[in-house]
């Protein structure tokens, strides 16, 4: 599944950015500094993921991109793409151990920044290195992909601006100890659910949906099977998506009740959820029989995945009901 509209190939390339070595040497200048004032230490592993908001944002982004990339993850509570992508990073994160920072921004509390960056749509993913921006990514991606330019991303901070990353000390103490943690409450399905988490996460979609298929066999009221259900089925409708071919296909074949279909998933995972519902919304509008009807299944399925207390869920179905009767 390719990142909507961008390809990850080339995409780090800071050549292009203006002043890269007035940059480099504010880095240089930055890093000076701290080791004077005794800082650079190593730091424990949870400081490789934060919550960044915007009266932290030059501390804990662009002063911290003086001495390791700092990787942006805009995400929102309500945006299910947001939550299989950011898992992964904090992952990766903790595996590349100090070679990048991952600074979480949530775009509700904080769209100030989102406009700064000019975020058009999330999950979006950039980098700050020596205080110069750069987008990396929006939309879904394949971990291979993001692997990718994570390590170009790190080769070219640490080729034009000497950034090596950040010490992490393993033993350092990293939150409360986990003897102490309250054991998780164990329900009649949270060893299903769970594996279809895991499934999720590894990115086995086919298996993530036998696993809630199985959960709401039985509990067919079961809301978080049915929020899973309908994320994995459009993950793995997306998996493989040539972005480009779908969006061509969809223009040109605007009868095409399968290219709209497949291109309203692409909106979807782009975090362009009101495209999405317009243009199924449309085409329930203009079809007929089992066309019409697969279209307005399809809808409902991605109202599960967004949350039906959300507001463009409300209207979207106002609209459906407007068109269908």
């Amino acid at each position: 599944m390719q990142p909507r509209n961008m390809s990850m190939s080339g995409v780090v390339d800071l050549a292009a950015v203006k002043a890269a070595g007035e940059a480099k040497a504010k880095a240089e200048q930055a890093r000076a500094e701290a080791a004077r004032q005794g800082g650079g230490g190593a730091v424990p592993p949870s400081s490789l993921v934060i919550d960044v908001d915007e009266a932290g944002f030059e501390r804990d982004v662009l002063q911290r991109s003086t001495e390791v990339p700092v990787v942006i993850d805009f995400w929102a509570e309500w945006c299910q793409p947001c939550k299989q992508l950011s898992p992964v990073l904090e992952r990766l994160a903790q595996e590349y151990s100090g070679r990048f920072v991952l600074a979480k921004i949530d775009v509700d509390a904080n769209q100030m920044l989102m406009q700064q960056f000019g975020v058009q749509g999330i999950p979006a993913v950039f980098a700050v290195v020596a205080g110069q921006a750069l987008p990396l990514f929006q939309g879904a991606a394949p971990e291979t992909q993001i692997r990718q330019t994570l390590d170009q991303l790190i080769q070219v901070a640490e080729e034009r601006f000497g950034l090596t990353g950040i010490a992490v000390d393993a033993d350092a103490p990293d939150g409360p100890d986990a003897s102490e943690a309250p054991a998780a409450p164990v329900g009649p399905y949270d060893a299903a659910l769970h594996a279809a988490v895991q499934a999720l996460d590894a990115g086995d979609f086919a298996g993530a949906v036998r696993a809630y298929e199985n959960v709401l066999s039985d509990d067919p009221a079961n809301t978080e099977a049915k929020l899973g259900l309908a994320q994995a089925r459009l993950l793995g409708r997306v998996r493989d998506m040539d972005a480009q071919k779908v969006r061509a296909e969809a223009a040109g074949k605007p009868a095409d009740v399968a290219a709209q279909l497949a291109v309203a998933d692409l909106d979807l995972v782009g975090g362009h959820v009101e495209h999405a519902f317009g243009r199924l919304v449309d085409t329930v509008r203009v079809t007929v029989g089992e066309d019409r009807e697969a279209v307005r299944v399809r809808l409902l399925e991605l109202f599960e995945v967004i949350g039906g207390d959300d507001p463009r869920v409300t209207a979207a179905r106002q609209a459906l009901a407007r068109v269908l009767f």
